[in-house]
């Protein structure tokens, strides 16, 4: 396959050039004509079909950038005023179109005449979007994606002060790596106070967003919003069985590693006791890691991990650097978190994150690098429709570049212990991060099984859940008001629900590609370009069989791959 990073802006061919979205009278007339268009043989509808995939590239592309203004400054009152104008003025309108427009897809009858293997899934999903579609969600909905937004917001305006400087959270978070203990625990403790100071806000929040979300499941005809929420996310290949086979297998195959390796920072720090504040830190004497000052130098220090990795891979990020699509550093009014944003008419994404000098921000780097080779990869796609890959293939396109780029850090590492230090922290959060993977889902699982729980029930109901996945290797004693509301840090709860199995899945996927990079790093990078260039063109297990992997989420498939990553941990 001939790889290009020269990615060109989808030519227009249906809408006129110059027209950008202002209001809904201006965007009707052509959902309209879609929707009226008589289609009388195959080639109409492969046309039809691509106008209305350059409609929805133009809608999509449009809200993403409403989207991204705002996350950049969300003290800038337009920028939310642009973006809650969409969600409440145009996406309402838009929808019953978008049910038409399924419908009248569904029913023609030239639809058996596509090719059944290339259009499988996305008809699969039209027809799932067909059984949810209920009038009476679309204002219900419309809230939901401006109440959402209201979760960067509060996040966004929290700071602290640590000697006499004001710092982000995000920016906070690097004294825990710092080696006087007594500071740790002090800005420890000034960060999860000030998130105190925010919870019976993000809890009136969750509750109302909960009771919403119930509403739609159950206008849509179902018991509950998790039971929903699993066919409009397309989960067709995997059941809540198989989310609670994981949560079993996190706590037999990952939970005595994650305690092995607590207890080596314990030893390595000298400590009678590992309290919260001393899992980031190095013992006296070793410099935190430092792999960067700038966003602008994570930029270029990522285009050249890239480009021994893969040439491709560096060109890619050259030009979103070149179309000014990054914004890494941290700062006061920035939404907290990181995200690669697909534009689906320009081609090249746009990174968002909030780096502050640290190791994990490279992880992030590198992960939302992952993301946006993805994008660049399905550019070439005929229509928007195929683009819509699966949450759990994305992730491994992240994830695994995480494991594959580390063989190239030295350009964030110069020296041997540094290099040697980076790739143990990214093995220990490539083990660490299963348990809170499954305490966040397991945790959501309740949430929407138990509609019109109370505050109280809550609470106690994620203690009981965050104590099934801890291993007693930390001591939190006396910190459990801080714990109480610790899922309160996860944006995804609040802006994406459901949305965070995928990483646990993912991260398997991607062992399993970083486990085919070490035998064999040529054949592993085509697998992994041929599998994300598919898109969302396959079923979720053929794009795993493409990558070279094999979806399977049982307790003995995912302790072969522990036992893998342990090994490799040990190794180092």
């Amino acid at each position: 396959m001939e790889l290009s990073a020269d990615i060109k802006k989808l030519e227009r061919k249906y809408l006129p050039k110059d027209f950008a979205i202002t209001d809904w009278n201006a965007l009707e007339p052509f959902f309209k004509e879609l929707a009226e268009r008589p289609i009388h043989s195959r080639q109409d509808l492969e046309q039809w079909l691509k106008d209305m995939s350059e409609a929805e590239a133009v809608v999509s592309e449009d809200v993403c950038w409403r989207q991204i203004r705002m996350t950049c400054d969300t003290t800038e009152k337009a920028f939310e005023e642009a973006f809650n104008y969409f969600c409440m003025h145009i996406q309402p309108q838009l929808q019953p179109y978008a049910d038409k427009l399924n419908r009248k897809l569904i029913e023609n009858s030239f639809t058996k005449e596509l090719d059944q293997k290339e259009y499988f899934t996305y008809l699969r999903s039209v027809k799932k979007s067909i059984d949810l579609f209920r009038e009476e969600n679309i204002p219900i909905q419309a809230e939901l994606s401006v109440m959402q937004q209201q979760y960067g917001q509060i996040a966004g305006a929290m700071s602290i002060e640590v000697r006499g400087q004001e710092y982000t959270l995000q920016q906070a978070s690097k004294f825990l790596e710092d080696h006087d203990r007594t500071l740790r625990e002090e800005v420890y403790r000034k960060i999860n106070e000030r998130r105190l100071q925010d919870k019976d806000t993000l809890h009136t929040l969750y509750t109302q967003l909960t009771d919403k979300r119930y509403q739609i499941a159950k206008n849509a005809g179902f018991e509950n919003y998790r039971d929903y929420k699993f066919v409009e996310l397309g989960r067709f290949d995997y059941s809540k069985e198989d989310c609670y086979q994981f949560h079993e297998a996190v706590k037999l195959h990952v939970l005595p590693l994650v305690a092995k390796i607590n207890q080596k920072k314990k030893e390595k720090l000298g400590l009678d006791a590992l309290r919260p504040w001393d899992t980031e830190a190095e013992p006296e004497g070793i410099k935190p890691l430092h792999p960067f000052e700038t966003g602008e130098e994570l930029v270029t220090k990522t285009i050249e991990c890239f480009e021994k990795l893969n040439p491709f891979f560096a060109s890619c990020l050259r030009k979103m650097k070149e179309l000014g699509h990054f914004d890494l550093d941290s700062r006061k009014g920035k939404a907290p978190g990181g995200y690669n944003c697909p534009l689906a008419e320009s081609g090249a994404p746009f990174i968002f994150m909030n780096a502050a000098g640290q190791m994990h921000d490279v992880t992030t780097m590198v992960h939302e690098g992952g993301h946006a080779i993805h994008s660049f990869l399905t550019h070439q796609l005929s229509l928007s429709a195929f683009k819509e890959y699966p949450m759990e293939i994305a992730e491994v396109a992240s994830m695994a570049m995480e494991l594959f780029s580390m063989e190239f850090w030295q350009v964030f590492f110069k020296n041997e212990e540094d290099m040697r230090r980076a790739k143990e922290h990214q093995l220990e959060r490539t083990i660490t991060i299963f348990p809170w993977i499954a305490t966040v889902d397991k945790f959501q699982h309740w949430v929407y099984e138990n509609p019109g729980h109370t505050v109280e029930e809550r609470t106690t109901r994620w203690m009981e859940i965050l104590e099934e996945f801890s291993t007693n290797t930390i001591d939190f004693s006396g910190l459990d008001e801080y714990r109480k509301v610790g899922w309160q840090r996860q944006l995804h709860l609040f802006e994406v629900p459901f949305y965070y199995i995928e990483y646990g899945i993912a991260q398997l996927g991607a062992i399993g590609m970083w486990k085919q990079f070490k035998e064999n790093p040529t054949q592993a990078l085509d697998n992994y370009v041929k599998a994300l260039s598919l898109g969302g063109t396959r079923t979720l297990p053929e794009l795993y069989e493409a990558a070279g992997l094999k979806f399977d989420l049982s307790p003995e498939h995912i302790k072969s791959l522990m036992d893998f990553v342990s090994k490799e941990y040990e190794a180092i």
